[in-house]
């Protein structure tokens, strides 16, 4: 089984924390994870609140707590009772102890504004995404292309052939549309956002531009702005900030927006196979949004952002850490060539360290600080420099 990375975290978290809220998109393995530590403390119960049974278990919510006290108690999609937060709030604080609370979430705090006010001070988040590749590389069934092409839900990677795969993803789309949105309480229609995600798909990896969109759409650059954060806070958009400094150089200010997985974003172009992929004009920029993410799940504790020049002039992806800043381009390439214009950025922001994540088999320089290399070694590299 595979062990997922962010496990560790969480069993210690439960140690110093009363409660720990583990967010991230429906069906990334969540529940999975939360029923193996639930299923390894003893007295520990499991709650699905998505489960009709399930939540008349809660009608008196305070008797049943009672019945768990010093035990973890697990309740799995808690945006189906948002309610419930004020009585753990009380309970909390009564047994002021730590490890009471395992909390399932498919939506982010801002989204889930209750749980955010109420637990504040209580509670610690960890954010779960879709496999990753640090994942993957401790396992046999790690294929780069694969997880690029189907992305990290688990039952599309893990699907028999690339056709159940796309099924899977378009089942999920659908589902998360006419289902899953009004669930949550959001209260746009499933085909407005349909229209949405899909221009989303065919401007994935580049500049958001709130007008634009909205007058492609017919709706207020405000409206599109809803629509991003509905997206963003339930884990299926990615925003991307720019980088600011004091160089000499007009400097985009606008975020570069991107689908979170790219198993997703094909699915919504319709692109069946990795041939087909190859072939296709969005394929560069996938590979970009498959590197941020992957990098994002392998470096949680730096910074992310681009820069940008009104002359065109760009480096995908600035890392930040402290005083630490590294640039890292992404080409779809076994023979990438880098603009001069990135060059020149590395000089005006003083980065020394830079890379290019490309699909080859060996490292090499390109020159005295860029270093041409794959996204695996990539994330080995930074990981034991963070180490």
């Amino acid at each position: 089984m595979l062990i997922r990375h962010k496990e560790k975290d969480i069993i210690d978290y439960l140690r110093h924390f009363p409660a720990v809220g583990i967010i991230g998109p429906r069906q990334c393995g969540k529940s999975t994870l939360a029923r193996q530590i639930v299923k390894r403390t003893k007295g520990s119960v499991y709650i699905d609140l998505e489960n009709p049974d399930d939540r008349v278990r809660l009608t008196d919510a305070s008797l049943f707590f009672s019945q768990y006290k010093g035990k973890l108690v697990c309740l799995d999609e808690v945006q189906f009772m948002p309610e419930i937060f004020q009585v753990l709030r009380g309970i909390i604080d009564q047994h002021k102890k730590n490890g009471q609370f395992l909390l399932l979430g498919s939506a982010s705090p801002p989204l889930l504004r209750q749980s955010s006010e109420t637990l504040a001070g209580r509670i610690v988040y960890v954010d779960l995404a879709p496999f990753s590749l640090t994942e993957m590389m401790k396992t046999k069934k790690s294929d780069t292309n694969r997880l690029w092409m189907r992305g990290g839900f688990p039952r599309s990677y893990l699907a028999r052939n690339e056709a159940v795969s796309m099924v899977w993803r378009k089942n999920f789309i659908r589902t998360f549309l006419e289902r899953d949105l009004s669930n949550f309480g959001i209260g746009i229609a499933a085909e407005n956002m349909r229209r949405f995600w899909m221009m989303c798909a065919h401007l994935h990896g580049r500049s958001l531009n709130l007008s634009d969109l909205g007058h492609s759409l017919g709706v207020s650059h405000t409206t599109i702005k809803n629509y991003v954060d509905v997206m963003v806070g339930t884990f299926m958009l990615r925003k991307l900030e720019p980088y600011f400094s004091n160089i000499d150089k007009r400097l985009k200010k606008t975020p570069k927006i991107y689908l979170a997985d790219t198993g997703l974003l094909h699915a919504l172009l319709n692109i069946n196979n990795l041939n087909e992929l190859l072939a296709h004009p969005v394929a560069g920029f996938s590979w970009e949004g498959f590197v941020l993410t992957q990098l994002m799940e392998a470096l949680s504790d730096w910074e992310f952002f681009y820069s940008a020049t009104a002359d065109q002039a760009e480096i995908d992806f600035i890392l930040k850490k402290g005083k630490r800043l590294i640039a890292v381009e992404s080409k779809l390439s076994k023979a990438p060539v880098v603009t001069k214009g990135f060059y020149s950025l590395l000089k005006d922001l003083k980065i020394k360290e830079a890379y290019v994540a490309s699909p080859v088999s060996d490292r090499f320089k390109i020159s005295e600080n860029t270093t041409v290399i794959n996204i695996n070694d990539l994330i080995k590299q930074l990981n034991q420099q963070n180490a």
